[in-house]
């Protein structure tokens, strides 16, 4: 057994909480908020972000940040993208030598352009960092719906501890040690899971979806690969399985804000109707700030931006995605006569 806190107490910490309880291991889940805590404490339920999922009577809910770290084997860090920095933060002075953070989130930090594993170990050096990602909504985790998943780190003695503290007959865990390409294929995905969205809002069909998410995984294979990231991530569970979930799903907060945004809601009316952190609206910023630091293109997340932030027509940008200069479809055609 094994004594694991959740950093975050929102829908995907809260079903990991479940997950690793019933994995047999002992399981304190902090939040910042109070009446958060209250309220898992009371009536054992996440109403608002999981409900119909039960949480067990012996685990434990805190907003006392040291409690929730000092002694603890692993840290699942499960707060939002935009917050993992501070959280960090807060963090650093109660983190032991050695102790093992796994990030859970997805994202890219726009000013910086890190992940957010580099931030973790940005601001919490002495911590050990892995990631957790792949196509694994907390809605059906916490069911115990049958999910596969990925866990990278810089160690494989760590990835190997990691994947026998989280699997499970119905949530299976494979390792990697491209921890940089796992965590770009779950921020990107994001990104095209809004113009997935959009597409659907617009009243688009399934060529249309299919088109999105097969481009998509060539543009986020793109950017990664520069970066120094591994094809098999992208052509694995946390590059195209992960993409396919995020814009197929109505679990998926990216594809509902974009639905929304075809529908003509502006980005910050359907960020407020889906009432969630929508983490693509952060990382398309950072997608095109990449690019261009890597001098890749991306058509369909630079008209993701557009939209999002310049005001251009949803409609508009589909039509000049379709009007683009005609192209190969892959490099391997490049000589053919």
């Amino acid at each position: 057994m094994a004594e694991v806190s959740i950093i975050g107490a929102g829908s995907w910490g809260t079903a990991l909480a479940v997950l690793l309880h019933k994995n047999g291991h002992k399981v304190t889940v902090w939040s910042i908020m109070e009446q958060e805590i209250e309220m898992l404490k009371e009536t054992r339920e996440h109403k608002d972000k999981l409900p119909g999922v039960k949480l067990p009577e012996d685990m434990t809910f805190t907003t006392d940040l040291r409690a929730a770290i000092n002694g603890k084997d692993v840290l699942v860090l499960a707060v939002p993208s935009p917050y993992t920095r501070s959280t960090s933060h807060m963090m650093k002075e109660y983190v032991a030598e050695g102790q093992i953070i796994v990030d859970v989130a997805k994202g890219i930090e726009e000013n910086t352009l890190m992940t957010l594993s580099q931030i973790i170990e940005d601001e919490i050096p002495q911590a050990t960092v892995a990631v957790l990602s792949g196509p694994s909504h907390a809605e059906e985790v916490g069911r115990g719906i049958p999910t596969t998943i990925v866990v990278g780190a810089h160690k494989k003695e760590t990835a190997e501890y990691l994947q026998n503290l989280f699997m499970n007959e119905v949530f299976r865990v494979y390792i990697s040690p491209d921890v940089l390409g796992i965590e770009l294929g779950a921020a990107l995905k994001n990104v095209v899971a809004l113009a997935a969205g959009i597409a659907d809002g617009l009243g688009y069909g399934d060529n249309t979806k299919a088109a999105l998410i097969t481009r998509g995984i060539t543009e986020i294979s793109r950017l990664g690969m520069a970066m120094g990231g591994r094809f098999e991530t992208f052509s694995g569970l946390t590059g195209i399985g992960d993409l396919i979930v995020t814009c197929a799903s109505m679990h998926s907060r990216n594809r509902r804000a974009g639905i929304l945004i075809g529908k003509g809601y502006t980005m910050e009316e359907a960020m407020e109707e889906v009432k969630m952190v929508v983490e693509g609206v952060y990382s398309a910023k950072a997608a095109i700030a990449l690019a261009h630091k890597y001098d890749v293109q991306l058509p369909i997340i630079e008209q993701v931006n557009e939209v999002l932030f310049s005001g251009k027509p949803a409609d508009v940008a589909v039509k000049e995605l379709m009007i683009r200069d005609k192209k190969l479809e892959s490099a391997f055609s490049e000589g053919w006569e």
